[in-house]
Order: structure tokens, then C-alpha cells, then sequence
């Protein structure tokens, strides 16, 4: 007598979606609903937040991880404002030049609002002294003794070069000026009957008889001795011009200087700044050597009469300019700078280079600029951390600057490629507070990688993407929805259409008792169902025009799904869907295409022989499954080993594929599948192919829960709709997966009318009987199985392989 089973039944319509029932809402539409920027579901991910941002300590940096969608930004934005209005103290930051050393500009860090005040003061100084200075020079008293050194001295000139004239002349020469070139230089040149001539003329007159060989050799002699001492004459001149230019310059400081401190003191009281006053020092020192610059270009020395002259203008006065590259005048509270853009001088700053007049590239500190990090100085920078880490040079200078607390800035080509460069600005500490964005993934590479990251980001804020779906989580979804409609003007949403958005939510989670937390998401929709609602011309957004908004968002991405199930219909790729067949059945599963998820059936085949290599994983052996796949398989064989093999050895092969699957395939979630379909085969049993399966299985033959059940539900309904529903076909599901599904309404509907079935199994066993319609049998105390069951059927087929084995291993 053959052993029937007693059928699992189906999941009822009403388990298959969780629904949410519009008038427990409590309201009628948004506009009886008061808008929240609450931030929700993200209590731990603030927890830690709020941790790493009020953190004084060095390496409190935060590293924000989530899924892109679940409101880290906006909740990071929300949460830096509440420190917005702290009162904390700014500082300016100014460079200033270096006259010690041109080429390390000197820093000045002042209170906030003083770097703008000490800029305009420098100016004003400059400006004062170009009036000031050249008014004192033009007093009576400085003209007078001025006048009288230069009388001084240019009689001294005047009697040196008297005298050497004289010498000249008793030689008989005359000193004349010849050309050198562009320009005139003295010469000494004998003179003949009162003319002066040259000593190539000299010849002539010899042969005129005018002069003797005797004398011509005596000029010649004199002129050598007169230009020895024209040399000395020369020198002795130059001498009696730097002491003229030494005493002017005394007389001139002499004057000038209590002009000149005056206006450096009046600064330097405005300031308690010890550096500041050893650089006013300098200023002062400086102007002091370099006062011709404040004077009008006619009063400038004029050069000596011999010695060449060169005269050099420069009236920009640059080393006495300020520049402010942090000014927090106007800064209200902590700073906070979000960089969208984390290029190296975005985040550093940089120092700029020009081309001067004669076409030379130069710099110097006023061309220096900061970068994000320095205007964030005393507050918080926001960056994403794959920007971070793709811009060249950007990670590796941002970890050394939180790692020492100071930021060096430099030319870009030298934090980028190392170039040395002989421009170093003074470094400047600095305390901000870096919040970095990226995905666990990057989280986990670095914190495994680099050494210094764990060091620096000592906090993780990880942003979940689903909530409890409590009562409160419900009301935060209605606000959301109020807000998103109040601030993008958006159609009210009745009662129906809220609760339709929050039923997609619960779909997003993945899970009956979740609403997800992928905001941005949930916006997108709420923006399109408003596109369809004012198309449609409706007063209010209702739950069709959600629905609508969410059919037309899969439309537009399943052109990949389409072509695949195209494939099925057309029998390319081969799928039954009626009938029955041994060692054969339908498995599910999921393609990922990043913004959309779909499910499809795939069969599955086994075939069983006598042998001893056990089951053999074909997509293993042609490289094609991955790890968790090959698990699942050895799990199978555990499985195997403990239900029959207790009392003989497994002397069977067992291979299992995925037919016309050519891509990598990697997961366990057909392991129950593949199990059914080597049963089948060692039972002779057919099973039923209007039926499709998905769970992974343990080694004691329980079934577990697996990911995208609704995708892959929705994927063989969608086959066999299009075939034609026969109401026997269905699909096989874990037990633990009915919380998990909120299934399309379509497929709900064909359940409610008995056309389209869902089985939540617990074990094998049940899954068995369900796909063969006999009895799965019970282990008895002898070590066997129930009469005619299913698992008594394999047990004889493995002890005939045994004995079998043992009969061929003799010979």
C-alpha cells in the first residue's frame, strides 16, 4: 500500500504582505500633519556622533559608514548646526614677509577680527610714511645739513680731482671722455700744440719731425704712470661717495627715525603680540635701510660723476603687506566647511605662482592660499573618503597633518610628486575636527591597512538602513512625508497615499516588522507620485499614484529582466513549469543590477551513479561557484553522510549544475533545491516543476532563511503569469522568510484566487513530500526508514551502491 502525504498548506493571502491600514493613520492627508527635520531611525549612528564631534582629544576623527540614501549627510549637516552657535575662540592666521629669510614667511596667528585690523594697519603705515617721510625731508634744518655734507663732500671730490688735473697738465695730457661701448669712460691723452691727440697720431707727428722718438717714449712712460694714478684717484673718490652716502644716511635716519617709530609704535600698541613686535622691528629696521624708496624720484642721490650709476624703483612696498589667508571677522560660531571638491589644494591650500615683467615665474607669501582645513580651523570638515583617497596626495598629507597638528602648506607639484622647493611657509597648528564619509567596505580596508587610520578616526558612526516599524516610527514616516511635500511644494497626500509610501518602505527593509531608513529613496518616490498625481490631474497624491510611481521606477530599469525572461518563453533557456521529472527542479535565483533587484528560476539537475567520489560540484570544477556556493554543496554532503551512511559508506556520484548558467553563481541559498533534485534521482521520484524552490539547508536538514525572497517569488510568478496560471503552480520558501515578504499586489491577488501558492517549510522532509506528494518516512529504531517512503526508497538504492561497490572492489 502505497504511503500518502498529508499536503503543507499554503501561506493565506493576508500573511504574504504586511498592510497599513489607512485610517489608523489618524489623519486624512499632510495637511493635518506637522512637518519634522527630526533626524529618524539613527539613534546609534548619532550616539557615536555626537561622541567623536564633542571629543577635545587628539584622533576623536569620525568616519561615518551606510549605505548612500540612509541620511548621513543631511543628519551630519543637522547635527554640526546644533555646534553651529557655540562660542568658541577664532583665530586669524596671517604671513607675513621674513627679512631674515625671504623664503620662510612668518606666521602671525591673532584673535579673530585682528588679522584684518593688522593688514589695514601695515597699509595705513605705508601710506603714512610715503607722505611723512619725504615732508621730513623736506625741512629746512635736514635740507640745510644736508646741503652742507654735500658740499662737504663734493668739495673733497672736487679738490682730488683738481689735483690729479693739475698733475695732468704739468705732463703735458688732458683728461677727456671716450666711448666704452653704450656709455663714456675717462682717458688721458697727451697733448700737442695745445691739442689734445692720440697716440696714434703720435707716429705721424714723428714723421712730421714734430716730436722726437725720445719724447714719444717719455709720453708713453707718463701716460702709464698718470693712469696708475687715476686708479688711486678713482678709488679715493669712490671712498669720499660711500662715506658721502654713509653721513646722508645717518642724517636721514637721524631724522627720520622718530617719524618712522612713531607710526610703528602706534601699531605695536594695539597689539600684546610678542612675535608681531619682533616683526615690527624688522619693518622699522627695514625702512630705515631703505628710505630712498619713500622719497620723490628728484630727491633720489644722484650718482658720482665717474662710477657708473644703476638706479632700481620699486614703489610696491610688497614685504610690508599682510596677508590674512584665515579671517574670522565675520565668522559666526565654530566653522564648518563641507568639501565637495577634495583636491590637494582644496584641502591644503596652496602657493601660487606669477610671471613678473620680465617674463620669470616667482612667488612670495602673499600668494599664498588656504585650503578647507585651515578655514575649518576650530571646527568641523565634512569630505567623502574615496575623493580622499582617489586625489593624488590628498590621504597620505591629510593622515601627517591629524597625526602632528600641523598643516604645511605647500606648492601643489610638492605635495603631489615630492618636488623640492626652497619656498616654505612657516607650518601652522592647527585643531579641527574631520567627519569622513565612505562605505564599510573602505572603512575596513584602511582599518586593516594603514596603521595610522585607527590612530586618526577613532570613532565609527554607522548609519543602519532600517528601523523597528513601532508606532513612533510610523508617525516619523507621516512627518517625513509632510516635509518632503511642504519643502518641494509637492500635492498633499491623502491617507491612502501615506500609507502605500510607508508599505514601501516596509518593502525596502526586507522585513514585516522594518521600515527602511534609505530617505532618499522614499523621497524619490514621494517627488514621482506627485509627478503622476498632478499629470492625472488630482487634488491629492492617493496610493495609485504611489503604486503608479513605483511600477514606472521598476519599468524603467528592468530592461535587462525583460530579456532574460524572454529567453525563458521562447525556450532558449529552459524552464518547465508543468509536469514532472526525475532529478530535476526549479531553483530561484537573484541578479543584482545595483539599482534594481529581480529573481528568475534556474534549473537545477541531478544525476546519481555508483561510484565513490561523492557529489561533485560542477560549477566548482569549471571555476564558476564561490566560496559560500562550494559551502553550501559540502553542507549537502554532511547532510547525506548523516541521513544514510550510518551503516555503509557512500559508494555513489552524485553531480549537480545549473543549467545554461555561464556566469559566476556564488551563495547557498539552492542547497535545499540541490538536496531535492539528488533525492529524486537516487528514489526515481519525480518532482514537481510547477513548483520552485529557495532556501539554503543545515547538515540536519533544516531549512534556513535566504535574502531577495520577494524578487524571487515575484520572478517565477512572473513565468508562470505569463504561461498561463494552472493553480497548481507555487513556490517553496523558508518558514523564517514569511516575516520577510511583501510581495507585489498581483501576486497576492492570484493567491486569494487559488492560482498562484506559497509553502513556508520548515525541514527537507516537508519540502519533500510537497514536491512529490508521497511521504518523506520517519528513521526507525533499526536503523531504517518507513515502508515505501521517500527516504526509504534512497536508502535501499544506497545500500544496493554499497554492496555493489564492495562486490567490484573484490575482484
Amino acid at each position: 500500500m502505497k504511503s500518502r502525504s498529508k499536503i503543507l498548506s499554503a501561506l493565506p493571502a493576508h500573511q504574504l504582505r504586511w498592510r497599513c491600514n489607512p485610517k489608523r493613520l489618524g489623519v486624512k492627508s499632510t495637511d493635518e500633519v506637522k512637518p519634522s527635520e527630526e533626524i529618524i531611525g539613527q539613534e546609534r549612528a548619532l550616539r557615536a556622533l555626537r561622541l567623536g564631534l564633542e571629543m577635545k582629544h587628539p584622533g576623536y576623527n569620525v568616519f561615518v559608514t551606510g549605505f548612500s540614501g540612509t541620511g548621513r549627510m543631511t543628519t551630519i549637516k543637522r547635527l554640526l548646526l546644533e555646534f553651529k552657535n557655540k562660542v568658541v575662540p577664532l583665530k586669524d592666521r596671517c604671513y607675513v614677509h621674513n627679512f631674515k629669510n625671504p623664503d620662510q614667511p612668518l606666521l602671525i596667528t591673532l584673535p579673530s577680527g585682528q588679522g584684518r585690523q593688522f593688514r589695514d594697519d601695515m597699509e595705513m603705515l605705508v601710506q603714512e610714511l610715503i607722505k611723512n617721510i619725504p615732508a621730513a625731508f623736506e625741512r629746512k634744518r635736514f635740507k640745510e645739513e644736508r646741503k652742507r655734507l654735500m658740499e662737504h663732500f663734493q668739495e673733497r671730490q672736487h679738490s682730488v680731482l683738481k689735483d690729479f688735473e693739475g698733475k695732468v697738465k704739468e705732463k703735458g695730457f688732458e683728461v677727456i671722455q671716450v666711448q666704452a661701448g653704450t656709455g663714456m669712460r675717462p682717458d688721458i691723452t697727451p697733448v700737442v700744440n695745445n691739442q689734445p691727440v692720440s697716440f696714434d697720431q703720435l707716429e705721424n707727428l714723428l714723421k712730421q719731425g714734430q716730436l722726437t722718438k725720445d719724447q714719444i717714449e717719455q709720453l708713453t712712460k707718463d701716460r702709464a704712470m698718470l693712469e696708475d694714478q687715476m686708479d688711486l684717484v678713482f678709488r679715493e673718490l669712490r671712498n669720499i661717495e660711500r662715506k658721502a652716502k654713509e653721513s646722508l644716511d645717518e642724517l636721514s635716519e637721524r631724522f627720520i627715525l622718530p617719524v618712522v617709530k612713531e607710526s610703528i609704535d602706534e601699531i605695536r600698541t594695539k597689539y600684546e603680540h610678542e612675535k608681531l613686535h619682533r616683526y615690527l622691528d624688522d619693518v622699522q629696521q627695514n625702512i630705515l635701510e631703505n628710505l630712498h624708496r619713500f622719497r620723490p624720484q628728484e630727491d633720489q642721490p644722484q650718482p658720482m660723476p665717474f662710477p657708473p650709476g644703476v638706479q632700481h624703483e620699486d614703489t610696491t612696498f610688497l614685504e610690508y603687506k599682510v596677508n590674512v589667508v584665515v579671517d574670522n571677522s565675520e565668522t559666526k560660531g565654530v566653522p564648518i566647511i563641507i568639501e565637495t571638491n577634495p583636491r590637494f589644494k582644496n584641502i591644503f591650500g596652496t602657493v601660487e605662482r606669477e610671471v613678473d615683467r620680465n617674463g620669470i615665474w616667482r612667488t612670495d607669501f602673499t600668494l599664498i592660499k588656504p585650503g578647507s582645513l585651515l578655514q575649518a580651523d576650530g571646527g568641523y570638515l565634512v569630505v567623502n573618503s574615496l575623493d580622499a583617497l582617489i586625489e593624488p596626495g590628498v590621504w597620505h598629507n591629510l593622515k601627517r597633518t591629524l597625526r602632528n597638528g600641523l598643516l604645511e602648506i605647500q606648492p601643489v607639484e610638492t605635495g603631489l610628486f615630492g618636488a623640492t622647493s626652497a619656498f616654505k611657509p612657516e607650518p601652522i597648528e592647527i585643531d579641527v575636527k574631520v567627519v569622513m564619509l565612505g562605505d564599510a567596505f573602505i572603512y575596513f580596508l584602511l582599518y586593516e591597512q594603514d596603521d595610522d587610520f585607527k590612530k586618526i578616526f577613532k570613532v565609527r558612526a554607522d548609519f543602519d538602513t532600517e528601523m523597528p516599524k513601532a508606532a513612533e516610527s510610523i508617525e516619523k514616516y507621516v512627518s517625513f512625508t509632510k516635509m518632503i511635500c511642504q519643502d518641494e511644494k509637492l500635492l498633499p497626500f491623502d491617507a491612502t497615499g501615506i500609507a502605500a509610501v510607508i508599505e514601501y518602505g516596509v518593502r525596502l527593509a526586507g522585513e514585516q516588522s522594518k521600515l527602511s531608513t534609505r530617505f532618499n529613496i522614499v523621497a524619490d518616490i514621494l517627488r514621482e507620485a506627485n509627478y503622476w498625481a498632478t499629470k492625472n490631474g488630482s487634488s491629492h497624491v492617493t496610493h495609485k499614484h504611489v503604486w503608479k510611481a513605483i511600477e514606472e521606477r521598476l519599468e524603467r530599469s528592468k530592461l535587462a529582466e525583460d530579456k532574460m525572461k524572454e529567453m525563458i518563453l521562447n525556450g532558449s533557456v529552459m524552464i518547465d513549469t508543468d509536469g514532472a521529472v526525475v532529478g530535476q527542479l526549479n531553483g530561484l535565483t537573484i541578479y543584482d543590477m545595483r539599482e534594481y533587484l529581480f529573481g528568475l528560476p534556474v534549473r537545477i539537475t541531478a544525476r546519481t551513479s555508483l561510484g565513490n567520489k561523492g557529489v561533485i560540484n560542477i560549477e566548482r570544477e569549471s571555476e564558476l561557484s564561490g566560496p559560500l556556493y562550494n559551502k553550501g554543496v559540502l553542507i549537502i554532503s554532511g547532510y547525506l553522510s548523516s541521513m544514510y551512511a550510518q551503516n555503509k559508506p557512500l559508494a555513489m556520484n552524485a553531480s549537480l549544475t545549473f543549467e545554461q548558467s555561464y556566469g559566476s553563481i556564488d551563495g547557498d541559498s539552492a542547497s535545499s533545491t540541490e538536496i531535492y533534485a539528488i533525492l529524486s534521482s537516487l528514489a526515481n521520484i519525480s518532482l514537481r516543476q510547477d513548483i520552485a524552490v529557495t532556501g539554503s539547508v543545515n547538515q540536519k536538514g533544516e531549512i534556513q532563511p535566504i535574502g531577495g525572497i520577494n524578487q524571487k517569488i515575484e520572478g517565477f510568478f512572473n513565468i508562470c503569469k505569463e504561461r498561463g496560471l494552472t493553480g497548481r503552480q507555487g513556490v517553496l520558501i523558508p518558514y523564517q522568510n514569511k516575516k520577510d515578504l511583501m510581495l507585489r499586489h498581483d501576486v497576492i491577488d492570484a493567491v486569494r484566487r487559488r492560482k498562484f501558492h506559497i509553502y513556508a517549510i520548515r525541514t527537507v522532509n516537508e519540502g519533500l513530500e510537497i514536491l512529490t506528494g508521497k511521504k518523506a518516512g520517519k528513521r526507525l529504531k533499526n536503523n531504517t526508514f518507513e515502508k515505501d517512503s521517500i527516504h526509504s526508497l534512497v536508502d535501499l538504492k544506497l545500500t544496493e551502491y554499497a554492496k555493489r561497490w564492495k562486490d567490484l572492489s573484490t575482484l
